[in-house]
């Protein structure tokens, strides 16, 4: 506890961000030193343990989060004191010293912001012109002065300049009303209300004439939108535990002018606290005035807090919303940037079509391109026996391991196709058949990254390129194209774009930097990725690659115009250099912490190559000894990286065989047992593919023996499962799957 409130003192960000997330005090200032120092999350978290106490990187992603919206609070903080602090001068009278110290005692930005309300600038209400009016009093009196009916009161005002009385009280009650909108303590009843109590409703909504149609509204057919948001006509949840997935799609169909939707709490509720609110600042209580304060109670709050609080609640509810799915899209990506590579073995890659033929490339096992051409075995052409000769030429003049088919439109048939040649190996042995997935291929295939890389290919080959790449190696393909392309999401055409794009860079730069890149091939993209580096420096390597040759060793990139000391300190760890002298520069071990390496060879009398290739020449090394020069955390790395140098952290290649009698949806029938890949994880289950064109989907409740809470305790994109099928629609071309318990007993399959 001392710690804690000695770091608050003397850094109280930092202890105001470890108090929020219950992280240690000095860790967490460690952590925002460096970060203020422009150290990336990964170097941070792989090469500075010491200074951070171990936080890893979700930790370290998360403090420097709460830590911007901390400094963003206090920024608005100044903003608001130094407005309202204006204004009292430009009036000519103090600022209240009560509602300074409430900005700043307040604890969030709502808070802050209702304290502001009256002050903000704002066009002219109905209060304005009832105050312009001189009708201030009035409404005072209409709280304090219990002497005469309401009616009376208005009648014998005689400071305004209205001179019908009801003009007056309609105004009083106007400004009684503004005063309840205004009221902070109020506001912040009425929001945990609507928390706790708000509940999420839609309708069909009433269709708008083609004069009022928007663009929005017109995107779809009504026939599309009748059958898309038919669920949504007649729906009422709380809105705190409506899932992300259900929130989304019901503000799309809101946009879409298929749904009218509201946020609100029962009304009843609200108006209650605000009647409360409003008879604690009088001081009369006559039956007649209760009348009139229900009255303004339900003004003040259908006309004013009502809107607002809705907007905050709606706000706060797609935000939630957004967090969560791209979570979940951030969390599959990761997934499939790190599904295990076939590695560098020469591969068939093949994209198949029906009309225009099926691309197929030859790829060595660096992705090169070695021969491409296009065979036609599927209809309408089916010139299988030229496509059967071309094939087994190209398998038997470039050597290939295995052929990447694309399972896009043809893959099932192609794959038969490729199946019946019995294609094999130069050792004999029958080639894997792999289904890659292809989503967002053709659209990296037509990029200007795609055509400055293969500038003399059609964007048709480039796309059966794209598809052999992605079996070899997944991260360094998949790094190249638009993570919102990739088919992985959850609603991510309804997520803010800039959220979404920030969270899959995060993800696509900790992947990178987690397995390590090759800098003698890694293209500048995944050297984009590489932590310090970035585009314009990615792009200088590979041109300084080119004009000068392979580097010899990873510190040679200081050879690089642009890498400064500080940039190559963030990047040369997460490089590797196979071909270097150096055993160290194939493992993730920093160059910093060369020399102690070299010192516990020198003491064990042996080479660096020794001691580094021989596991029993470092047994008996005390690391306690060595830690004191570099830390616990940093020597625990360094013996780990040495028992297995540049380790890779993905799970080893293993091809998925399906069904070769199930190619269609028409071929399913409930009860089948089947093989499938997880191709998409969201909140309500996983999305399977079976080779059928077609994913089905496995719901929550069918994903276990055991209650589930979220499918990703249970599946990750990539996973291979054996699946049941419980029902198919093939009208709807739907598909109900249940997942095999593994170990169970199996079902006859049909």
């Amino acid at each position: 506890m001392e710690d804690r409130t000695t770091e608050e003192k003397r850094n109280p960000l930092a202890g105001a961000v470890a108090q929020e997330l219950g992280l240690d005090p000095s860790a967490v200032a460690g952590a925002l030193a460096l970060i203020a120092e422009g150290a990336t999350i990964p170097f941070i978290a792989r090469y500075r343990k010491e200074r951070t106490r171990g936080l890893d990187e979700v930790q370290l992603r998360a403090l420097a989060d709460c830590a911007e919206r901390r400094e963003a609070l206090e920024k608005r903080r100044e903003t608001i004191l130094a407005t309202i602090r204006e204004q009292a001068q430009r009036e000519q009278r103090p600022l209240d010293p009560l509602l300074e110290r409430a900005v700043r005692e307040a604890g969030d930005l709502a808070t802050l912001e209702d304290l502001y309300l009256p002050y903000r600038p704002r066009r002219k209400t109905r209060a304005d012109q009832a105050r312009q009016a001189g009708l201030e009093p009035l409404a005072e009196a209409l709280l304090r002065d219990g002497s005469a009916p309401a009616s009376e009161l208005a009648a014998s005002f005689r400071g305004s300049s209205l001179e019908d009385p009801r003009d007056r009280l309609a105004g009083a009650e106007d400004l009684l009303a503004e005063g309840c909108s205004a009221d902070p303590a109020l506001r912040a009843r009425l929001r945990r209300l609507f928390v706790r109590q708000a509940a999420l409703e839609s309708c069909r909504a009433t269709p708008k004439s083609p004069a009022q149609s928007t663009p929005k509204s017109t995107k779809k057919s009504a026939d599309s939108r009748e059958e898309q948001y038919r669920d949504y006509y007649s729906w009422r949840e709380p809105a705190r535990a409506c899932p992300a997935h259900r929130v989304l799609a019901i503000f799309r169909g809101e946009a879409e002018g298929a749904l009218k939707v509201s946020v609100r709490p029962p009304e009843d509720a609200a108006l209650r606290e605000v009647e409360r609110a409003l008879t604690a600042r009088a001081s009369v209580a006559a039956r007649e005035r209760q009348a009139l304060f229900q009255r303004v109670a339900r003004d003040a709050y259908r006309r004013l807090l009502g809107p607002s609080l809705e907007k905050e609640a709606r706000k706060a509810l797609r935000e939630r919303a957004e967090e969560e799915s791209t979570a979940v899209f951030a969390a599959n990506l990761r997934d499939m940037l790190l599904a295990p590579p076939l590695g560098e073995r020469p591969v068939l890659a093949v994209d198949p079509g029906f009309r225009t033929g099926s691309k197929v490339v030859a790829l060595d096992g660096t992705g090169t391109v070695l021969e491409y051409t296009t065979v036609y075995p599927l209809p309408p052409q089916e010139r299988a026996s030229d496509a059967a000769a071309t094939l087994r030429g190209l398998v038997q003049r470039h050597g290939a391991q295995a052929v990447a088919i694309g399972n896009g439109t043809g893959g099932r048939e192609m794959e038969q196709f490729l199946r019946s040649l019995e294609l094999r190996d130069p050792k004999g042995e029958l080639l894997p058949l792999v289904r890659v997935n292809e989503a967002g291929a053709s659209v990296y295939s037509a990029s200007p990254q795609a055509r400055e890389e293969m500038p003399d290919l059609d964007v048709t080959i480039r796309g059966a390129v794209s598809i052999g790449r992605r079996l070899q190696d997944p991260l360094s393909e998949l790094v190249k194209i638009d993570p919102a392309a990739v088919g992985v999401g959850q609603y991510q055409h309804d997520i803010d774009p800039g959220r979404l794009q920030e969270a899959l860079g995060r993800t696509l730069e900790s992947c990178v930097n987690a397995v390590g890149v090759e800098i003698n091939t890694a293209g500048p993209a995944l050297l984009a990725r590489v932590s310090g580096l970035g585009p314009t420096l990615a792009r200088a390597i590979v041109r300084h690659r080119t004009e000068k040759g392979p580097f010899p060793g990873r510190s040679t990139i200081r050879d690089v115009p642009g890498i400064g000391p500080r940039t190559w300190e963030q990047a040369v760890g997460f490089l590797r250099c196979r071909t270097s002298s150096n055993p160290l520069d194939r493992t993730g071990i920093h160059p910093e912490r060369y020399p102690l390496v070299e010192r516990m060879a020198r003491e064990k009398g042996c080479s660096l190559d020794d001691f580094c290739g021989d596991p029993s020449l470092r047994e008996g090394l005390n690391p306690g000894e060595y830690a004191r020069e570099a830390g616990a955390y940093t020597m625990a790395d360094i013996l780990a990286e040495l028992a297995v140098p540049g380790r890779d952290p993905r799970e080893t290649f293993e091809a998925v065989p399906f069904r070769e009698d199930v190619r269609e949806v028409a071929d399913l029938s409930p009860g089948m047992v089947l093989p499938g890949v997880v191709t998409n994880v969201t909140r309500f289950g996983a999305f399977v593919d079976i080779g059928v064109h077609r994913d089905g989907l496995i719901h929550l409740r069918h994903l276990a023996d055991h209650y589930v809470r979220d499918p990703r305790d249970v599946v990750r994109v990539g996973q291979v499962l054996e699946v049941e099928v419980l029902a198919v629609d093939r009208q709807r071309q739907r598909i109900e799957l249940k997942r095999q318990s593994p170990g169970g007993s199996r079902k006859e399959t049909p």
